[in-house]
């Protein structure tokens, strides 16, 4: 089958590969029909390579149908089409039980000291084959894939695997008040949903960025806008939009790669020079994050608010203004989403012909499994508007 490897920095091909097959009892195999590059994958592109190895397949937002079942495998059969959460996990283990999903204790990742498996994402997460491909072997299948009406385009549907319950998991950890004001840093998928999501509930929503496409983006979606690059004190021209207050709370959706920061960009950069076997235990021992957004939002949010981080970080002894969090007396909540958690809040809402989320303005771009070298490109550089790409191996 034809996928999409990991061959270094800014280096992925589309390669033949062995086609997956059945290896427990409780594998599916499932045909692709629709897989996104999150941003998060942009991290493996770019920052975290010391912990890929040469030729893994990347990707953990798919949909598509099955095409074979291990025999514990009952609740999906052949020719069903399913949605595949990006963690993996067994529904029956103790963390499983409290609904704590990316906590999984069949799947963790102990030898590294992580939480559950992942697909398509670094020997942290179990170095699983990723999505990006024609074909993909789900593990835990009898617990794992979501399975969803024929009928409507995927658009509908493959947000369930990430995008979706990621946002919907950042608003609910945001812990707003009735009616409560809320800031979302960063306009990328998982900020334009988390913000669609906040206003559906009836809060007040300003979204920061300074993509022009973004921040246009959301506005169609009713979303009032701070555009970073025209703000001389982002933290400022939010308290000035809610009587110098503060919002609520502040979901940051940017996380490691974030805008500023010269100091860790460098960090960064310099670690993406080592060589694998040494970079990988520097970064799993140091700062490595580009915390801009993150200080930006304990400085916006009000005094008592809480910040809900969803964007992804990755370094070990980070330095944060714990005072200033101190003094704010601030609650921060932050986390893999917990994918099957969400479903129910979620499907009536993309399974609704009215589209109240919007599933079908978050695309830019629909491209072969083929152009994912070029996607990826795109992506980092937020080239031709790009927003959201989906791969179809399909097309």
């Amino acid at each position: 089958m034809k996928a999409v490897t990991w061959h270094g920095k800014r280096d992925v091909r589309v390669e033949n590969v062995p086609d997956p097959t059945i290896k427990e009892p409780d594998d599916a195999i499932i045909k692709i029909t629709s897989s996104g590059i999150c941003g998060s994958d942009l991290h493996l592109y770019e920052v975290l390579g010391p912990f890929m190895g040469e030729g893994d397949i990347l990707g953990h937002e798919p949909m598509g149908v099955v095409e074979e079942t291990g025999p514990e495998v009952t609740h999906v059969k052949p020719g069903d089409r399913v949605v595949i959460p990006f963690n993996i996990s067994c529904g029956r283990c103790h963390m499983c039980d409290m609904q704590l999903y990316a906590q999984c204790e069949t799947t963790q990742v102990r030898e590294q000291g992580m939480g559950a498996a992942l697909f398509g994402y670094t020997r942290l997460y179990g170095q699983v084959p990723g999505a990006q491909a024609e074909y993909l072997r789900v593990p835990q299948a009898q617990f794992g894939p979501i399975k969803v009406p024929d009928g409507p385009p995927d658009e509908r549907f493959v947000y369930l695997s990430d995008v979706l319950p990621t946002a919907w998991q950042a608003v609910d950890w945001a812990d707003l008040p009735e009616r409560g004001t809320l800031a979302v840093l960063g306009l990328g998928p998982i900020g334009q949903m988390a913000a669609r999501i906040a206003r559906v509930l009836g809060h007040r929503v300003i979204g920061v960025d300074l993509v022009p496409e973004r921040l246009e983006m959301a506005r169609r979606h009713g979303i009032e806008v701070i555009d970073a690059d025209d703000a001389d004190d982002v933290p400022d021209a939010v308290r000035q939009t809610t009587g110098g207050r503060g919002p609520d709370s502040v979901i940051d959706a940017v996380g490691m790669e974030a805008h500023g920061s010269p100091g860790a960009k460098f960090a960064q950069t310099v670690t993406g020079l080592l060589p694998g076997n040494s970079a990988a235990p520097l970064m799993s021992r140091v700062g490595v994050d580009r915390l801009a957004a993150l200080t930006t939002a304990i400085e916006t949010v009000r005094r008592g608010g809480t910040i809900s981080v969803i964007g992804v970080y990755g370094g070990m002894t980070d330095p944060l203004p714990m005072l200033r969090m101190f003094d704010k007396g601030i609650a921060v909540r932050m986390g893999q989403a917990h994918v099957k958690k969400w479903i129910g809040d979620l499907l009536p809402l993309v399974s609704d012909d009215a589209d109240p989320l919007g599933v079908m303005d978050l695309a830019t771009h629909r491209l072969p499994l083929a152009d994912a070298p070029r996607a990826y490109e795109m992506f980092q550089k937020k080239q031709d508007g790009a927003i959201k790409i989906l791969l179809q191996p399909s097309t």
